[in-house]
Order: C-alpha cells, then structure tokens, then sequence
C-alpha cells in the first residue's frame, strides 16, 4: 500500500496556511483533549480533525484512511489487551478461558484510551497531511526545539519512506512471480519479504550515512528557511 505523503502534504487547501497557525491549533486541541479527558470531547475531536482534513484540506477520505490504518490496528490490539487483562470491578463478560474476563472498569479504560488516542493522532495527522515536513521542522527550530530531536526525526521521516518503498518493491517482485499463490507460498514469501527487508534496511542505512559523510556531514543538517516576502514600498 504506497503512500505519498509529501505529494499530499504539497497539494492540499491548507498547504500555503501559515504552518505556525496549523502547529498551534493542533497542539492546543490536542492539549485540550488529553486535560480535559473525557470520551465525548475525544469523539467531537477525531470528527472536527477529519472535518478539517478532507472536507476544509480537500484530502480524499482514502488518502486519510491510509494514513490511520496502521496506527488503529496498533491502537486496537493495545486497548483489547486493557479490556482483557487489565482492570477491576464488575465481571460483565466471561470467556471461560484461563480466567479471562472482562470487568466494567476494563471495558471503560479500553475505550477511553483507544478514544483519546485516536483524538491525538488525528491532530497530529492534521498538523502532517496538511504542513510540508520541511515548514514543521522550521516552526520546531523556531520555537527552540533542540537541534538534536529535529535532526533525528528528519533522518527517521525520511528513512520511513525510504523503507515503506522498498518494502512496496519487494512485495510487487513476489506478487508477480505468484509468491502468494497459496496459503503455504504465502507464509513463504511473508518470512523472506521480512528477511530481506531487514537486511536492505541495514545497507541503505549504511549508504544513507556514507551520503552524509561525503557531503561533510558535520553533526547538523541544514534546515529549510522560508524565505520573508519584501512589499514593494
């Protein structure tokens, strides 16, 4: 499943929005949701984001939906070991199996963390659908973000794209040599697509640093500045 999300942070209604102004209102909400913490506001916060990102951004509800797949199945396997192993009070349901149960508390911190969750990450998916990585790492210099957290997740935002291509390549190469023509192919193709993606993973980190290093790299990348407009007098 390919992703640009650069082309998509590029065109959009909100690119040319001042980033600072986009920064602000997503901290803020999602500041205001983790204080307040309360599942209706959590719920009023994940439609309000995702009002704002495909209907005022005009990003395509499927772009939008790619872009929170992967955090929901996490969020999901997260909150459903909360409901099942984790909390007191009431037994609602019982599985009959090793003890196993669900309790009302259990059932109501599962829902309230998945909830609050996704009413972050929504904010935070506003703040990246809509902002170029470049004008978000400019705002984080200005607001005196140290150098080093900066860099890190500039080097990780470009090394996650690099991967999720490679990763898109390898399972295009087996598809089209019916490397999951059957379950047993499948399973096959699934434990060497790892396999070799780990080790591609190692040479291009590898490269990525000799690319560096070849271009005198001193401890600091160079971030990009917006240049200021000069009004004609």
């Amino acid at each position: 499943m390919k992703f640009d999300m650069d082309f998509i942070a590029h065109n959009n209604n909100l690119s040319l929005m001042n980033p600072y102004y986009k920064l602000i209102i997503a901290i803020l909400i999602m500041l205001f949701s983790l204080i307040v913490n309360n599942l209706i506001i959590d719920i009023i916060v994940f439609i309000l984001m995702g009002i704002l990102i495909t209907l005022v951004a005009k990003i395509s509800f499927k772009s939008y939906l790619k872009f929170i797949t992967i955090p929901f199945i996490f969020s999901a396997i997260t909150c459903l070991y909360l409901i099942f192993f984790t909390g007191t009070g009431e037994i609602i349901f019982n599985t009959h199996f090793f003890g196993i149960v669900v309790t009302d508390k259990s059932l109501n911190l599962g829902i309230n963390t998945f909830c609050r969750v996704f009413a972050c990450f929504s904010c935070l998916g506003f703040l990246a659908l809509t902002t170029p990585i470049a004008e978000i790492l400019h705002c984080l210099r200005s607001c005196k973000v140290p150098k080093i957290f900066i860099e890190i997740s500039l080097l990780m935002y470009n090394t996650i794209f690099i991967f999720l291509d490679q990763l898109d390549r390898m399972r295009n190469a087996q598809e089209t040599r019916l490397g999951y023509f059957g379950t047993k192919s499948a399973y096959h193709s699934l434990a060497s697509l790892f396999t070799n993606l780990f080790v591609k993973s190692l040479d291009k980190s590898e490269k990525l640093q000799c690319a560096l290093d070849s271009r005198c790299y001193d401890g600091e990348i160079p971030i990009y500045k917006p240049s200021k407009v000069k009004k004609d007098a």
